[in-house]
């Protein structure tokens, strides 16, 4: 248990309900993406595929359809930097935590992959899942996906929401304290078991251009701004 942030929240709860229930209400809820959930850059079989999981990010949130999302964008980047045929494939529920994501996932039929993302945190951070969970949500998950991929998952950084503008202090600065405590246990993880996961830290989305009409997510150009960022690493193509 991590006392001083229990004890904070406690203290600040009463403003931090108000704030929360004001900001969803004034919040606009923006609809996933629709379109096709999965494509290809390149001719031929695909030598690389890429299967983005997760939440909002994952489902598109703020673009109009899947081809401007993470997972198109990270794979057109990674096409062009390397010249090979990549496949991409994208599954996202906006507003899921992880413990529900699981649930869903045993029901989906989801291809192989060579890398598998996982783009999530803010709902766990939202609703306050414990470390505890979050960290045996994350093994299950491991050993759930085993069959489409041996490759260690790739954990994205969870955002850091004492940047979200878009929510007011003390909101922010609770909700961003909680964040940095899920993100530990992605690092932790990542450096315990690096045959199972990996972690990637990348730049946040700050400039309003870069975001959606409600603040939060990206937009079309956020999501270009985040898959060239990522597209830099080592995704062993």
């Amino acid at each position: 248990m991590h006392a001083p942030f229990w004890l904070t929240t406690a203290l600040l709860s009463p403003i931090l309900l108000y704030q929360g229930k004001r900001a969803r209400r004034v919040t606009p809820r923006l609809p996933e993406a629709s379109g096709a959930t999965s494509g290809q850059y390149g001719a031929g079989a695909p030598e690389f595929r890429l299967l983005v999981i997760g939440e909002s990010t994952a489902a598109g949130v703020g673009v109009a359809t899947h081809s401007d999302g993470l997972a198109s964008q990270l794979a057109l980047r990674l096409n062009q930097r390397t010249g090979k045929t990549i496949a991409w494939q994208t599954f996202g529920v906006n507003g899921i935590r992880l413990g529900n994501l699981l649930q869903t996932l045993a029901s989906e039929n989801l291809p192989p992959a060579d890398s598998i993302v996982l783009s999530m945190g803010v709902n766990d951070t939202t609703g306050f899942t414990t470390r505890a969970q979050f960290r045996q949500h994350l093994k299950t998950l491991r050993s759930a996906i085993a069959p489409l991929s041996q490759a260690p998952i790739t954990l994205l950084s969870v955002p850091p929401m004492e940047k979200f503008s878009a929510l007011p202090s003390p909101l922010r600065h609770v909700m961003g304290w909680r964040a940095r405590q899920l993100d530990r246990i992605y690092q932790e993880l990542a450096l315990q078991t690096p045959a199972d996961f990996r972690y990637l830290n990348y730049p946040t989305v700050e400039d309003p251009s870069l975001l959606a009409s409600d603040g939060y997510h990206p937009s079309q150009r956020g999501y270009q701004f985040i898959a060239e960022a990522l597209a830099t690493r080592d995704w062993g193509v």
